[in-house]
């Protein structure tokens, strides 16, 4: 990192985020914390939408949910940026809690 004096923000700035280990621990992170999300709205989602006994369907979700999980941190080191990890991650997330909240609007 420059840290003359003349150096512009952009390039300090630039500079920080260019450290491979901030890359490392955002994937990490999206790995550990977004995995975990898209789990367990998964979860969420297949308990209400599924049409079988309740139980049944909390216990298919929950499964899924497990796969997804271990899916969402292959994800997050298979791509070509952190942030691709964050947005292919957040966004089933997203959908999988919208589809729920509608579910059960609906029922």
């Amino acid at each position: 990192m420059d840290s003359t004096p003349n150096a512009s923000w952009h390039t300090r700035f630039t500079a920080l985020f260019a450290r491979p280990w901030l890359g490392v621990l955002s994937r990490s992170l999206a790995a550990i914390l977004g995995g975990y999300a898209l789990a367990a709205t998964c979860a969420m989602f297949f308990a209400v939408a599924l049409p079988i006994a309740r139980g049944q369907a909390v216990l298919t979700g929950m499964l899924v949910a497990i796969a997804l999980c271990a899916c969402a941190a292959l994800w997050a080191f298979a791509t070509r940026t952190a942030l691709r990890a964050w947005v292919g991650i957040l966004i089933p997330t997203g959908l999988f809690w919208l589809g729920t909240v509608l579910m059960r609007a609906g029922a």
